[in-house]
């Protein structure tokens, strides 16, 4: 196996707040190219890091890609994980408006796209996103089509016909600052979709827990509550009550210029199928977009028995990028 090395780097965005970043990449990896480094986001509720580099049956999904030669990113989105809380997460929900919006995501989305451009003397790279990463890395890929090598876009969000999972779990009335997640509410959400007669094989044994006790160790003050708790901002959940369930989108698909990857799992419930397949043919400025749908796989299909299948997926869009002269 690849020797890889593994590096946590801060970045500032907004004044006072860091963005935090990891690296993984070969030892022996000693010229960078745009087409061999990626940047990984995260969705609405959990980090980056404790998703994407959790090493369930040995491996994780940076590991899997850096071991391919890659110069390999996730961060942590204000509000989540190891990047600053914004002070409005110190205090009771109700007494603070939702954090961390979309354009705030983007800020510090870019903030680290730049520093690794810099850092590695290139003039762009791949962007992967997952759920409202997605929007995310779709938004900075079109305010930044020149940095902007190829993006991938696992388990997308469109404009909603059918109920979000997220608001439903926070009931009616003002939403706050942020909202608070218990390990028994995400496991209830993650299953939501597969047929009773999968549930058990869905998720390897062991997996949701050692993918649980390092997202949920993420939040020190959460962890007080009983039951421990991981908070997460409510700015995508007001997105979405502004945008995507009343009709309005926040971007335009057609700006999107570079090659697209579109990948969803035909059990989604949080990001049905029929939104990656309404979203593809708007993006009419995409050289060689493709979907993908792959079966047996939720929304967390990349932390589930299936997992391969999403990583092969994205590693043979990701190749094909770099095999390109």
């Amino acid at each position: 196996m690849t020797d890889l090395i593994t590096e946590d780097i801060t970045v500032p965005s907004d004044p006072g707040i860091a963005i935090y970043v990891r690296n993984k990449r070969p030892a022996n990896l000693a010229t960078f190219s745009p087409e061999r480094t990626l940047l990984f986001v995260h969705g609405s509720t959990y980090p980056a890091h404790t998703g994407f580099d959790i090493p369930l049956g040995g491996q994780s999904w940076m590991e899997y890609i850096a071991s391919r030669g890659y110069d390999v990113y996730c961060l942590d989105v204000r509000g989540y994980g190891k990047s600053t809380r914004p002070k409005q997460m110190s205090e009771p929900a109700a007494n603070n408006p939702p954090v961390a919006r979309t354009p705030d995501a983007v800020k510090d989305i870019t903030a680290v796209l730049n520093m690794i451009l810099k850092r590695r003397n290139i003039s762009r790279l791949n962007l992967l996103g997952w759920s409202w990463g997605c929007t995310l890395m779709a938004t900075t890929a079109i305010q930044n089509p020149d940095k902007t090598a190829r993006l991938m876009l696992y388990a997308p969000g469109w404009l909603r016909t059918t109920p979000s999972l997220l608001a439903q779990n926070l009931g009616s009335g003002p939403l706050g600052a942020y909202r608070t997640v218990t390990r028994e509410q995400a496991k209830a959400r993650w299953h939501n979709g597969v047929p009773d007669d999968k549930k058990a094989a869905q998720i390897p044994a062991g997996w949701f827990e050692q993918w649980a006790d390092a997202t949920w160790a993420t939040d020190p003050d959460g962890a007080k509550q009983n039951p421990p708790v991981v908070r997460a901002p409510n700015g995508t959940v007001q997105d979405t009550q502004e945008y995507w369930s009343s009709g309005k989108t926040m971007y335009d698909p057609a700006k999107i210029t570079a090659p697209t990857l579109i990948v969803v799992g035909e059990w989604d419930r949080d990001t049905p199928p029929y939104m990656a397949q309404t979203l593809f043919p708007l993006m009419v400025n995409s050289p060689g977009k493709r979907l993908v749908m792959l079966a047996e796989g939720t929304h967390h299909m990349m932390l589930e028995k299936n997992r391969l299948e999403l990583f092969r997926a994205v590693q043979a869009f990701l190749d094909e990028g770099a095999a390109t002269p």
